[in-house]
């Protein structure tokens, strides 16, 4: 962040400069928190120390620049700033008090006087200047405009663009696997992985299942036992599922530790059929339990190879919010909800009681069988994401906001979840499908749009909100 000023006022106006000063070290004490590093380059007066500052934010990587407006500045003492550091700005119009005190200030009797002060108010004064440059200069930027305290609609809109920089961080930094191959048949999911790069950043790696069924050969049977007293914990493990099967799903959940840790993975894609080879389709048939820890911990995992939903499921769980992969199942037109879930890991962490596993005798669609998790996601306000690639391969978000309630789901070893939605349950789907989704979306729980829409404008794409 920097605050700027104009360098002319300093001589004319005893202390307005320290005031000031102090106002940006304000400013810029409200931005830190444990995820944050802000680098605080002070009041910008000069051109010349505009030059220096944009140097200086290269040099310190920046992903985002807080421009704190705290009274009149030249325009020449912010555009090589923002220039040269070549990310987002965020324009902070922010008066010390919501109103200047007239009575007072009239009263001073010193004009000389009341002319500083009035421009320790005058924050406002020089953003059209700004705003006029960046538009000419074709610079993208973003506004809050409020109080310096006492302001929460502007410190909440603030803290919303911190976390949507840290979210495009994180993603600029993640390291997505891919197992396996596309489920076949399945035309929605497929996506330009280069694209997506190019989008988020980050790296993919590709991984194999075979390097999965060697880390599994190399597990303890303790380790594997301590494992199963781990799900027990986790876990509401029913009565009917075998011991053997809560050891082989234990062995395959060890091994994907094992495995995301050496590739250092932040997220993973996966399917595969393992036919022909029956110690891979004991693995992938396994891979449930250790994936919903997985995802549980901030590495989600999805299946059947959906690159783009483990995308949003990564966006949101990064925002705090979760992130399950999910889809439609029904729709129930009398009580006016939506029932969405899916087969595969979910996030305990989201769910609205202790996540049940159950044994499926088969895996519908898939190979083999073995447990399975169910889960409902908790009830109250709920945000659905997808990341859409569209007709010219450009990638955008769609999302909605909506509320998972409570009532009868389907008890059948999948995440089940009942949602409904302000523009009720057929204008939704109407609505949503109409932006050619795939058939995958993510669910978090809370209401973030605001935060997805500010995420989007920072890594420059599109949002289509629903509801």
């Amino acid at each position: 962040m920097f605050g700027i000023g104009l360098e002319a006022y300093w001589p004319q106006f005893a202390g307005l400069k320290e005031r000031l000063e102090g106002y940006v070290r304000a400013v810029s004490k409200k931005l830190e928190r444990p995820d944050v590093e802000v680098v605080n380059l002070g009041l910008i007066d000069s051109p010349e120390r505009a030059m220096e500052a944009g140097h200086r934010f290269r040099r310190e990587d920046v992903d985002v620049i807080f421009l704190y407006v705290t009274t009149y500045a030249l325009s020449s003492t912010v555009l090589p700033v923002v220039r040269r550091a070549k990310v987002p700005v965020i324009v902070l119009n922010l008066q010390p008090t919501a109103a200047i005190d007239y009575a007072a200030f009239n009263a001073m009797g010193d004009r000389t006087r009341m002319t500083g002060e009035w421009l320790a108010h005058c924050a406002a004064c020089p953003v059209p200047e700004i705003a006029n440059v960046f538009k000419r200069t074709d610079i993208p930027f973003h506004q809050v405009t409020g109080v310096l305290e006492e302001d929460p609609v502007c410190w909440n809109e603030i803290s919303g663009w911190l976390d949507a920089a840290r979210v495009a961080n994180v993603m600029s930094h993640n390291r997505l696997g891919l197992m396996g191959h596309y489920y076949n048949g399945m035309l929605d999911i497929a996506t330009d992985t280069t694209r997506q790069i190019a989008t988020f950043g980050g790296h993919i790696e590709i991984v194999e299942v075979e390097e999965l069924a060697a880390l599994r050969r190399e597990v303890s049977d303790a380790a594997a036992k301590a494992r199963v007293a781990e799900f027990r914990e986790t876990f509401d493990v029913q009565a009917d599922c075998a011991e053997q099967e809560l050891v082989r799903a234990a062995r395959t959940s060890l091994a994907l530790d094992a495995l995301v840790a050496t590739k250092n993975l932040g997220s993973l894609a996966y399917y595969q059929m393992g036919s022909g080879c029956p110690e891979l389709e004991d693995v992938i048939s396994s891979v449930i339990l250790g994936n919903s820890l997985l995802t549980a911990r901030g590495i989600p995992v999805a299946g059947e190879y959906e690159v783009k939903n483990v995308q949003a499921m990564k966006i949101l769980d990064t925002f705090g919010t979760g992130g399950s992969f999910t889809e439609y199942y029904a729709m129930d037109f009398a009580d006016d909800v939506v029932l969405m879930g899916h087969d595969g890991p979910g996030h305990i962490a989201i769910a609205s009681s202790k996540t049940k596993v159950r044994p499926l005798g088969v895996y519908h669609g898939k190979v083999g069988n073995g447990l399975s998790v169910e889960m409902s996601v908790k009830h109250g306000p709920v945000t659905l994401l997808s990341v859409v690639e569209d007709r010219d391969g450009s990638i955008f978000f769609l999302a909605a906001e909506g509320e998972s309630v409570p009532g009868p789901i389907l008890e059948i070893g999948n995440t089940n979840s009942r949602y409904r939605f302000p523009i009720g349950a057929r204008a939704f789907v109407n609505s949503w499908n109409s932006h050619g989704p795939a058939h995958h979306c993510a669910v978090g729980v809370g209401h973030i749009t605001d935060k997805l829409a500010k995420l989007a404008s920072l890594i420059d794409i599109r949002i289509e909100t629903v509801c």
